[in-house]
């Protein structure tokens, strides 16, 4: 069985995912994203977040107009969403179920983002709410108590 393969097949990096989300969010708070706002944002040289945005323009993810303006394509819209819901509820159940600090929480939720499939978010959600319900099994079973009653 070939698994490790299926890494290849995600839509997007880890480094597209943040250009993505940092064009989003700049959208979000300004209006407009621009090369040097992304760059700014992640903390990267121009040229860099410049060579990154070809790429993502090149797979259809960003659109730029003729005043350079970036905008999100509508797939790439998609995308973000999903990888803004996947870092939630990695987030949540990370930080309200392991009991993970929030910094380490943050690192961790950042890392596997991108990663994860709609499938294994809205289980990872659904169990959430199932654990949730019921604190004492959520306690038992993180104290390491095999006699869940």
């Amino acid at each position: 069985m070939e698994t490790w393969k299926e890494f290849e097949k995600n839509p997007a990096t880890h480094s597209m995912a943040h250009h993505l989300l940092a064009v989003d969010d700049h959208i979000k708070e300004r209006g407009y994203a621009r090369v040097t706002d992304i760059a700014r944002q992640l903390n990267i040289s121009r040229g860099s977040a410049s060579l990154s945005i070809k790429a993502l323009k090149e797979k259809g993810f960003i659109e730029e107009d003729d005043n350079r303006f970036l905008k999100l394509s509508a797939k790439s819209k998609a995308l973000v969403k999903a990888i803004r819901q996947n870092h939630e509820t990695a987030l949540q159940f990370l930080t309200e179920i392991l009991n993970v600090s929030k910094e380490q929480a943050e690192i961790d939720a950042c890392k596997i983002e991108h990663l994860l499939s709609s499938e294994t978010t809205d289980r990872l959600a659904a169990f959430m709410n199932c654990i949730g319900e019921n604190e004492n099994v959520l306690n038992q079973c993180l104290d390491g108590n095999k006699s869940l009653k």
